[in-house]
Formats: C-alpha cells, sequence, structure tokens
C-alpha cells in the first residue's frame, strides 16, 4: 500500500479525537469536527503524510526489496517518476491549503514536508537521528489542531501536550524496533541506523529509556487521575496502555530475532491506539 491508509485513518482518528476530546469537549461532537476550516486542516496533514510515505518508499526501494519484498509497490506496481510527481504534488496540495487557513499552519506544514523529505532521504540512515525526526512529526500531529484553535482565538489547552509527548516516547520506541527489524536490509546500504551502531543488545537498552520515560508519565498522569476520581481514564490507561507496556518491555527484554521485534512494533502500535481512544474520555477531565 503506498499510502499506508490504515495509518492515516489512525491519523484522522488521533486528529478527530484531539479537537473533539481535548480541546472541544463541551461542543457536540459533530459541531466540533464538522467546521470547514478544521476538515481543511485535516485533508492538508493527511495529504502531507500520504505524501511522506510516497518518498519514504521512493528512497527505499533498494532495501525494502531485502526487507520488505512483498510490499515493494515502486517500481513493481507504481513507476519511480509517477511516485515522485505524486509525492510534489500531494505535498504542494497539502502545503497551500494549510497556508490558506493560516500562514503558520501553512509554514508548520511546509516544515512537516521537508522534514518528511529529509528523513527518506537521508535521516532515516543516521543513528537516532531519524528516529527522533518521526517521533517529532507524530507528536507535531497531535498539537496541530491545539495550534489552529489558538492561532483562531488565542486559546491554549495543556491537556494535549502530555499526550504529545507520550506520542513522542512511544514513537521512539517502535523506530528503534523497526531498525532493528530491518538490520539487514539497512546494513547492506550502507544505513548506520542504532543497532548498527550498537549492537542488538545495547539498542534494546536505548529503546528501554525510552519506554521507561513513557511509563513513568503515563504512571504519574494515572495516578492523578485516581487521586481526583476520574476513574474511567484512570482505568483505561491501566489496563490498555500500563499493562500492555510492561509486556512489551518483557518481550523486548527476550527479543532477539526479526519475528519478535516485528511483534514488538505491532504491540507500540496497539498501545498507540489506545492512548488515542483514551482521548475520547480525556475530556471529562477539563
Amino acid at each position: 500500500m503506498l499510502v499506508r491508509w490504515p495509518n492515516l485513518l489512525i491519523m484522522l482518528l488521533c486528529l478527530a479525537l484531539v479537537r473533539a476530546g481535548l480541546l472541544l469537549p463541551e461542543l457536540p461532537v459533530q459541531e466540533a469536527l464538522l467546521r470547514p476550516r478544521f476538515g481543511l486542516l485535516v485533508v492538508a496533514a493527511l495529504l502531507v503524510a500520504a505524501a511522506g510515505y510516497i518518498i519514504n518508499d521512493y528512497y527505499d526501494v533498494k532495501i525494502d526489496a531485502i526487507n520488505r519484498p512483498d510490499r515493494l509497490v515502486i517500481g513493481r506496481v507504481v513507476r519511480r517518476r509517477k511516485a515522485m510527481l505524486a509525492h510534489l504534488l500531494l505535498s504542494t496540495v497539502g502545503v497551500l491549503l494549510a497556508g490558506w487557513l493560516h500562514p503558520v499552519l501553512g509554514a508548520v506544514t511546509l516544515g512537516t514536508a521537508l522534514l518528511l523529505w529529509g528523513y527518506s532521504a537521508r535521516f532515516k540512515r543516521v543513528a537516532l537521528v531519524g528516529n527522533v525526526s518521526i517521533a517529532t512529526l507524530t507528536a507535531a500531529l497531535v498539537l496541530l489542531p491545539e495550534l489552529q484553535l489558538q492561532l483562531e482565538r488565542n486559546d491554549s489547552n495543556s491537556v494535549v501536550w502530555p499526550y504529545a509527548l507520550a506520542a513522542f516516547l512511544l514513537t521512539v520506541v517502535r523506530e528503534i524496533v523497526k531498525d532493528v527489524e530491518d538490520m539487514r536490509g539497512d546494513a547492506q546500504h550502507d544505513c548506520r541506523t542504532l543497532p548498527l551502531v550498537l549492537g542488538m543488545a545495547r539498542t534494546k537498552w536505548v529503546a528501554g529509556f525510552f519506554l521507561a520515560c513513557l511509563a513513568l508519565l503515563t504512571l504519574g498522569a494515572t495516578g492523578r487521575l485516581f487521586a481526583s476520581g476520574h476513574w474511567p481514564l484512570g482505568s483505561w490507561l491501566v489496563l490498555l496502555v500500563l499493562l500492555p507496556m510492561a509486556q512489551l518491555t518483557r518481550l523486548l527484554l527476550r527479543a532477539d530475532r526479526r519475528r519478535h521485534f516485528k511483534y514488538l512494533s505491532a504491540w507500540c502500535k496497539g498501545i498507540m491506539l489506545a492512548g488515542v481512544l483514551s482521548m475520547a474520555l480525556a475530556g471529562s477531565i477539563n
């Protein structure tokens, strides 16, 4: 899948829940989500994200032929020239849409498109730089609806920031796990990802550090929720975030095969989805 439709749907869900669950919980869901300017922002963000997936596959044709031959699209189904054209078209339309909404949104979207290009062309091949780049973009996606609202009404909501930080930390973990999974193809094309520089054992400790930071953040938030009587959200975080994170840590310590890290990547996605869905309950704490 050239543009990763499941990932785009999760991004759409995230943007919608940030807007309706965190920023505007006092409004009916339809009123919060069905405003044209927010809809255009969502379209702009998804267009740039889709363009990012295309340019990533464009630069990774040779690596993906080794790591994921069954998912190879560019060069097999879509010509490289058409893929580049689609990337430029989607990025341009996304940036122009965001810029039409507000120059600051346009600048942020342009920066996102450029960082995605830089990640695909160079950053992902440098130890930890690529991981942090994608994590930063994930956190920025969470913050984007708040930025739009702040620009429109000079309003800010601190509830969004812990979610953005959690998204950053979990994305770093998942990107490191994916680097271990892709070691074979990366090694044959002069990449200097974390596992190729430090080795698998030390890389697992780096991933564990970011996972521990995420656990402390989530434990602190959960403790405050229970102390203030917000049991539904606190229970959600314990059952669907903290317990899976404990299992993820156990699996990470034992992992030593490519299939193990592929399984870990799926666990990270599941935890991220549970975190996104918790936004539906988070509006009650405002």
